[in-house]
């Protein structure tokens, strides 16, 4: 039997607001505001991911190294990467590795807004 059951991911940022809205336009879901540093999204399938403000936020390093560690990362199912990664970057997300190796990788990195890493892979 498990010792508790999963309930969302926090997310450490500088703008709850703005980073809620990049993940409802990037994987869809409602917007839960409890207060301004808190912001709940309501991702399909019943997952959450939350957004809490962190004055002085310092986004993790891309490449990852012994010294800075990129803290987290949403790893994201697509069926298009070129369509993905176009509407992506069009909401903001900065590219950090598109070398997916002629799509053998099968998968390309990116950073969200405020800097978190995230991967688009191949569905």
């Amino acid at each position: 039997m498990p010792v508790a059951t999963y309930c969302l991911v926090a997310v450490d940022c500088p703008d709850p607001a703005a980073l809620a809205g990049f993940y409802a336009a990037l994987i869809g879901g409602e917007i839960k505001h409890d207060n301004e540093n808190w912001i709940e999204l309501h991702a399909p399938g019943g997952h959450r991911i939350a957004f809490q403000r962190v004055p002085g936020h310092q986004p993790p390093q891309w490449p990852r190294a012994d010294t800075n560690s990129q803290q987290l990362h949403l790893d994201l199912t697509v069926t298009d990467m070129a369509e993905a990664e176009a509407q992506a970057l069009a909401l903001g997300a900065m590219p950090l590795d598109l070398d997916d190796d002629n799509g053998r990788r099968g998968f390309r990195v990116y950073a969200d807004p405020a800097g978190h890493p995230f991967c688009f892979c191949r569905a």
